[in-house]
């Protein structure tokens, strides 16, 4: 399995450090890593932990700026891509096909060899622009995943409903993650 990893700037970066965690314990999983300098600004503000944190966890990382790699071609075949979190103006530049960035070129990629493409939106409260745009990404073929909150799994942490997003997104790729607690009947 071969999974690109989109990082942006928008709030709750964490959830990407979680994310390559449970990928890493994939086995013969190979992870691409594309993270957006906002992504990388957000990161020092809202962890104590060192970038280096993150990109230890994949198998290949690339600078933003760089189109002539792999993951921006289509030759390079991968399973698809993960965008978490996905910042307002990412998701608008994968909607409107503006491939202006590696990040948006790779989810552009993606979709056009018509591969999985999970977005995971960050904002409170959604604007008519946000909703308009998340519409037309599932209509051009997009998973929308926001990180919302989920009780019915008893989740007493930030933590544990972290695991459950991921969880969610992992499904996306038929994938199991043992940390996500499902529904079960009540409990």
């Amino acid at each position: 399995m071969r999974i690109i990893v989109g990082v942006t700037g928008a709030s709750g970066v964490i959830m990407s450090y979680y994310l390559l965690q449970a990928l890493k314990q994939i086995p013969d999983c190979e992870i691409h890593l594309v993270a957006s300098k906002a992504a990388k600004a957000t990161w020092r503000y809202e962890t104590e932990m060192p970038f280096g944190a993150l990109t230890s966890l994949a198998d290949v990382v690339y600078g933003e700026e760089d189109l002539a790699v792999v993951i921006a071609s289509g030759t390079f075949v991968t399973d698809g891509m993960i965008v978490l979190p996905c910042s307002m103006k990412t998701l608008a530049g994968i909607v409107c096909g503006y491939a202006e960035n590696l990040l948006l070129r790779a989810a552009d990629v993606c979709l056009k060899e018509n591969r999985r493409v999970v977005l995971c939106p960050r904002e409170m409260p959604l604007g008519k622009i946000h909703l308009h745009n998340m519409e037309l990404a599932a209509q051009y073929g997009c998973t929308i995943i926001p990180p919302m909150l989920t009780f019915y799994n008893g989740a007493q942490s930030v933590e544990n409903q972290i695991h459950h997003v991921i969880g969610k997104i992992l499904m996306q790729f038929g994938l199991a993650y043992d940390k996500m607690k499902p529904w079960q009947n009540g409990r």
